[in-house]
Parts: C-alpha cells; sequence; structure tokens
C-alpha cells in the first residue's frame, strides 16, 4: 500500500478543497494519505510520496500557510529520498500563472528530489470545477505511486 503525504498550500480555500476531495478518493483506492493543511516538515515523512497541491497568492507568491514550510525545505541540504507530485491552481489572466507550484517544483527539484509525473497546472478560468481536473490527473499519479 502507498503513503502519500498530501501538503496544503491555500490562501482562499479552493485548493484545500480539491485537495480533499483526493484525498477522499485515494483513500478509496487504498492509498493511505495524510492531509497537511498548516505544514510543518517535521510534521510530514519525507521517505513517503508527496503530493503538493497549491494556489498561488499576489505576484506569483507562495499561500501564507506554505511559507514556513517552504523556509523549512529550503533549509534542508537534501531531500533526495522524496518523490513528489504537484498541482497547481492559479489564474491565467495573471503573468505569474502558477508560479507557487512552478516554483515549488524548481526547489525540490534542486534539493534532489523526483518528480514523480509533471505537475498539473489548473486553470480557474478555464476548469467550472478544478476538482474534477484533479480527479481526471489523478490515474497518472495513482499509477506513478
Amino acid at each position: 500500500m502507498s503513503q502519500l503525504e498530501i501538503i496544503i498550500g491555500s490562501q482562499m480555500g479552493g485548493t484545500e478543497y480539491v485537495a480533499e476531495h483526493l484525498d477522499n478518493l485515494l483513500k478509496d483506492q487504498g492509498v493511505s494519505c495524510q492531509l497537511h493543511e498548516q505544514p510543518d516538515l517535521k510534521d510530514i515523512n519525507i521517505e513517503a510520496n508527496w503530493l503538493i497541491c497549491t494556489s498561488t497568492h499576489g505576484a506569483g507568491d507562495y499561500p501564507d500557510n506554505l511559507l514556513s514550510f517552504i523556509a523549512q525545505l529550503n533549509a534542508q541540504t537534501s531531500l533526495s529520498q522524496c518523490q513528489f507530485a504537484v498541482i497547481g491552481i492559479g489564474d491565467s489572466s495573471y503573468d505569474t500563472f502558477n508560479y507557487a507550484a512552478k516554483n515549488v517544483v524548481a526547489l525540490l527539484e534542486s534539493k534532489g528530489a523526483k518528480q514523480l509525473l509533471p505537475h498539473l497546472e489548473i486553470d480557474v478560468l478555464a476548469d467550472d470545477l478544478p476538482e474534477d481536473s484533479a480527479e481526471n490527473w489523478l490515474p497518472d499519479l495513482v499509477e506513478a505511486l
């Protein structure tokens, strides 16, 4: 059975809803999941697979609840034992569309973590229900696990 740490970066709550929806679907498929709404590296299994669901805030910034976690990641010398996937939720009318997702991918890769599959970018302008887009991507994640 796979174990998945679901790390949420959400400013307004929409990304949290997507992560919770995926958590329920994954548990139905026998994947052991742990949600982290206020992520702290000391509470997250570095050797488990990670799914980071994040929105982008302001001018391409991480959501407030993710800032201390990102600082903790930056302080690490190596995350080579970590495998991860990322879902970014954003608004394509901004030139910083999904920067938080793109930046967390780059950060984790710079620390030696391995990306399980290309990250998913959900555009709230094009996708009526972001959780549907994430659900359609989910079989690729399950296969990668």
